[in-house]
């Protein structure tokens, strides 16, 4: 495997942590789009949506990818909004092989944690329906996957096996 492995999903999918241990598995690099940009802006993921928007902080995300896609061999987990913009795509597909995480809505509402310091669930009356609501806009965008692995349910160690045999058949 020469190709990148580039996590897409929602958030609460798992992509940040399976990204680490999926990079240890296969001893190769792992870069967190959304870390990245923390580091490069100097500040958190909510405080950027705030003084910056969230169109600015997707062109600082364009840009990250854009750079990252260049490398081979690595694993890139994306932010959740990341595929929507169809650029993404086509950079992560150059020398990537796209892993689409999937979980239920409760799931994702369990393991979003503190929603402040989640933008697009922040702020929102009633959770569940706004996270439905933003999987159903996100679908055809996460549809154009390569490969699509459920991780409710299911381990780490599980998902990173699933992940690695079907990267390995692709």
């Amino acid at each position: 495997m020469s190709k990148n492995i580039v996590l897409i999903g929602f958030m609460g999918t798992g992509k940040s942590a399976i990204a680490k241990r999926l990079a240890s598995f296969l001893q190769w690099k792992s870069y967190d789009i959304d870390t990245i940009i923390e580091q490069e802006q100097s500040a958190n993921i909510p405080e950027i949506f705030a003084t910056l928007g969230e169109e600015r902080f997707r062109e600082i995300e364009t840009e990250i990818i854009s750079r990252l896609s260049h490398r081979t061999g690595v694993i890139i987990s994306t932010g959740g909004g990341a595929p929507t913009i169809a650029e993404n795509m086509l950079a992560l597909k150059r020398n990537g092989i796209i892993v689409r995480l999937t979980a239920s809505s409760e799931t994702i509402l369990k393991r979003a944690g503190d929603l402040k310091s989640r933008p697009m669930l922040a702020n929102t009356p009633d959770p569940l329906a706004r996270i439905k609501e933003l999987l159903n806009e996100r679908e055809p965008h996460y549809s154009k996957a390569d490969i699509t692995i459920d991780t409710d349910g299911k381990s780490l160690k599980e998902v990173i096996m699933m992940i690695v045999k079907a990267v390995e058949q692709t």
